[in-house]
Formats: C-alpha cells, sequence, structure tokens
C-alpha cells in the first residue's frame, strides 16, 4: 500500500502564490512598458495623413510613401552603412582585446577592463558631446566615418562583455595542448579559440549592428545632411513634422529590433554548450 499524499506545506503554498504573483507583476510591467511600442503598428497599415489608431482602412500607403522619398530611404541605407561599418570594426578591435584581458596576466589588466567598459557607463549625451569635440577637431564632423567611429566607441564595450562571456566558456587547455604541440599565437587563436567562441561573435556582431543602428543621441551631435541615419531623420522629423510615415519607419525598426533579439536568443544555448 502506498502512504497517502502528504498535505502541502503553508509555507510552500505562500510562496509558490508570491512567486506567481511577482511573475504576474512582472508581465504586466513589461506589458505596460512594451504595448505602446505595438500600437504603432497598425498606425502604420491606417494610409491617412494622421496618425490615428484604430485605422480606419488597411493600406500600405505610408510604406510607398516610405519608399518613395529619397530623404527616407537614404538616411535608412545610411544607417545600415554605418552599422555594417561599426559591426565589422568593433569585432577587429574588441575580438583581440577581449582575449588579451581573458588569457593575459599582467599589471593594470583589470584597471584596463574597467577603461574598456568606461563608454558603457558615461551617460550618452557626455559622450556624445565628447565625440563631436574631438571629431571637430579631426574635421570628421558630417562624415559617415565619422559616424562609425562615434558609434564603434559606443558599441565595443557591449562587444566585449558578450566576447568576455564566450571565453569564459572556452577551455583553456586545448589552447595550450595546441602550442605543445608546436602550433602559433595567430594558428591557435583562428582554429582553437574562434571556433568555441562563434555564437559569442556572433551575438556580439548582432549586439553592435542593433545598437548602432538604432542609436541617435551620439548621431545627432556628429550627422549632417550628408550623414544623416534613419533615428536622426526620424527624431528631426518629429521635432518639425509630425510625418505619418513615421509609424511605417516605427514598424520596420520594431521588425528589425525583434529580428535581432530573435536570433541573440536563438545563440544563447550555443554560446553556453559551446561543444
Amino acid at each position: 500500500m502506498t502512504a497517502p499524499d502528504a498535505p502541502r506545506s503553508p509555507v510552500f503554498t505562500m510562496r509558490h502564490a508570491a512567486r506567481l504573483a511577482g511573475a504576474a507583476a512582472a508581465w504586466v510591467g513589461y506589458l505596460f512598458l512594451l504595448l505602446p511600442s505595438l500600437v504603432v503598428i497598425p498606425i502604420s497599415f491606417g494610409g491617412g495623413q494622421e496618425l490615428s489608431f484604430p485605422p480606419k482602412e488597411f493600406s500600405l500607403a505610408l510604406f510607398r510613401q516610405f519608399l518613395g522619398d529619397p530623404a527616407w530611404w537614404g538616411s535608412a541605407l545610411q544607417s545600415l552603412l554605418v552599422a555594417c561599418g561599426v559591426t565589422v570594426l568593433s569585432l577587429l578591435i574588441a575580438l583581440p582585446a577581449a582575449y588579451a584581458l581573458a588569457r593575459g596576466r599582467f599589471r593594470g589588466r583589470r584597471v584596463l577592463e574597467l577603461i574598456s567598459l568606461a563608454p558603457m557607463l558615461v551617460p550618452v549625451v557626455v559622450l556624445g558631446l565628447g565625440m563631436y569635440m574631438h571629431l571637430s577637431a579631426l574635421q570628421m564632423v558630417n562624415t559617415t566615418l565619422g559616424v562609425i567611429l562615434a558609434h564603434t566607441v559606443a558599441t565595443i564595450p557591449f562587444m566585449l562583455v558578450a566576447l568576455g562571456a564566450g571565453l569564459r566558456h572556452a577551455d583553456p587547455a586545448l589552447e595550450t595542448a595546441a602550442m605543445i604541440m608546436g602550433a602559433s599565437r595567430l594558428r591557435i587563436f583562428m582554429e582553437v579559440v574562434l571556433p568555441q567562441i562563434r555564437p559569442s561573435v556572433l551575438v556580439g556582431a548582432l549586439f553592435a549592428f542593433l545598437i548602432s543602428f538604432d542609436e541617435v543621441i551620439i548621431a545627432y551631435f556628429i550627422t549632417g545632411p550628408e550623414s544623416m541615419t534613419l533615428p536622426v531623420k526620424m527624431y528631426s522629423a518629429i521635432r518639425w513634422e509630425v510625418s505619418p510615415v513615421l509609424a511605417a519607419v516605427s514598424t520596420l525598426l520594431t521588425i528589425l529590433s525583434l529580428a535581432v533579439c530573435l536570433a541573440i536568443m536563438a545563440l544563447q544555448p550555443a554560446q553556453r554548450h559551446p561543444h
């Protein structure tokens, strides 16, 4: 005969109820913050000459207006160009830097690591003003290269965090074995380290691309008519004219951000289990 199930402890029941209440409160807060952004999506299919919710009709007119205006799609191409350049440059800088910080044993390593993460801690307005003063002295304001360099400074800390997480899970014994067998440092890095941290590299690249593509404050300081990115164009349109095209652009940016976030989530298990 089996013993009857023991009654649940009141403490366990209260703890379970508190956990459920906390999860419900978190979801309510999350939806409260998210819903205003999602409301823009049906507005973008309204096709009217003013922003209204709910939309009175279904139309793709705002998207056609976006694609037919060189000022809008030109800014989108500029943002895409800048984001791709920032992703490549951030990888070229952050990848060897993260490896040196993770495997190196030298005096001042902790200080250097803190300095490398400083742009993440400094207010973005302060960072934008500093980049404007620096690039202005170099006559690189209102240039694509200037925007790429400024965004790279802002994205490198996020890239270092992603790569550092991957390197902490990488097995240093494999590197030692390869070194004992006579492999060079470059070959060890390319054929032993990189395959282990490939998911982290992809996550860092996605973070860098998305942060650069959506960044507006730093770009607002250093862009001009020839180098205006899409977020700056949107901000200027909000200030001077509330164009309905903003809803279509916001929908496209939301879809892009969601796609990148889903890609990052898909890469998380591979990042935790690189083998």
